[in-house]
């Protein structure tokens, strides 16, 4: 039985859902990019269990491809959750708190996010710097390692764009 006064489902005027463009950016681009790479993954996993078992061959290369892809895999997800609000809180105490506290919490919340994910990308970017100008490439594979590290930037840059369009409703936690 519902609570008449649960307004948890239905979203309030001034939260509206995202636009289609937004949403394509934040969320069905990141979903369905993060899909052709776990494919791609188990397409590439897949070929060396049959090379390995059936013809004595392995691919060399398969286990450092797969772990960039996963890393991708991560750091895209994530912001599709944080775009959707999914992500875990600890909010025992701040989701009782009364109106303008419990907003006030979660607005320290989203702006600490903003704040953590904008300096781990300056951060990143400044490992990027370095990796492109040292020409690293990945021991097994020779992909450059500016790819693979490019995951981390990008997916903190989306994280915190994210977040930031959908302050509003990371504010009253509607989603």
């Amino acid at each position: 039985m519902t609570d008449p006064g649960d307004t948890r489902d239905s979203a309030p005027d001034d939260v509206r859902a995202p636009a289609p463009a937004l949403r394509a950016l934040f969320e069905t681009g990141p979903r369905r990019l993060t899909a052709v790479l776990m494919l791609a993954g188990i397409a590439i996993n897949f070929a060396n269990v049959v090379g390995r078992y059936l013809f004595g061959y392995a691919i060399f290369w398969a286990e450092e491809i797969m772990i960039f892809l996963i890393v991708w895999c991560v750091f895209l997800g994530g912001v599709t959750v944080a775009f959707n609000g999914a992500h875990l809180r600890m909010d025992l105490f701040s989701a009782r708190l009364p109106s303008p506290w419990k907003e006030g919490v979660n607005g320290i919340a989203a702006v600490a996010l903003i704040g953590c994910c904008g300096f781990a990308a300056v951060q990143s970017w400044k490992v990027l710097e370095l990796i492109s100008s040292g020409g690293d490439v990945s021991v097994t594979a020779s992909v450059p390692m500016v790819i693979p590290h490019a995951a981390l930037f990008f997916g903190l840059v989306l994280t915190a764009l994210a977040v930031a369009v959908r302050l509003r409703a990371h504010l009253r936690n509607r989603f």
